[in-house]
């Protein structure tokens, strides 16, 4: 804790991640303190039994995607993190971190240059939320958006060259950028894991 604020230590997948998780625990009033990771989902998992050991002793917060490991997220919880510490908040994000962003439909739409109505209602449902941003991105009114976030053809790449810069960007932006308390309202799982970090923050 610093001037009354805890900092949660944090574990995440890659760089969109973890700009994701530090704005969410901003919107609760916490702070994100050491950021482990970063190297994908299946290192990240490998070293979740040690980092569920150090949450014995000071509040984590791990977030992971569900992509299509399980039907649903409690069977995966259950197998990756069978008994988490008391400190520990294990949360996966159905079925990617891209369904939170698409959750705030209006504030994305605007990022992308699209119509609002052509952003899915129900992202959890999406069985491959990074897919439909990039797809979106391609129907862009922006040339610059359509640039950075779509794939050149012939790359062999799953996103352009600056999509996770421009993500990163529009999750900082509080002014235009996205909204947790308004994903949360088409998000159950954001929803969930703004519900259990608030349990983190110090009663007044």
């Amino acid at each position: 804790m610093a001037n009354g604020q805890v900092f949660v230590t944090g574990a995440v997948e890659g760089d969109v991640d973890e700009a994701v998780l530090r704005r969410v625990l901003k919107h609760v009033g916490l702070g994100l303190g050491v950021v482990h990771g970063r190297e994908g989902k299946q290192k990240l998992l490998q070293r979740l039994g040690g980092y569920n050991n150090a949450a014995r002793f000071a509040p984590w917060v791990v977030l992971v995607d569900l992509n299509g490991d399980c039907p649903c997220a409690p069977p995966c919880v259950q197998d990756w993190l069978p008994t988490p510490s008391q400190q520990m908040c294990f949360r996966v994000a159905v079925r990617a971190v891209e369904a939170w962003l698409l959750a705030d439909r209006e504030r994305i739409a605007n990022n992308l240059g699209i119509s609002s109505r052509r952003v899915p209602d129900n992202p959890e449902s999406l069985a491959h939320p990074k897919t439909e941003l990039v797809n979106l991105a391609r129907q862009s009114r922006s040339r610059a958006v359509r640039e950075e976030l779509v794939p050149r053809e012939g790359s062999g790449r799953p996103v352009g060259p600056l999509y996770t810069a421009r993500l990163t960007e529009f999750v900082e932006d509080e002014a235009i950028g996205w909204r947790p308390d308004q994903a949360a309202v088409r998000s159950d799982s954001l929803r969930r894991c703004i519900d259990r970090l608030r349990s983190f923050v110090p009663q007044r």
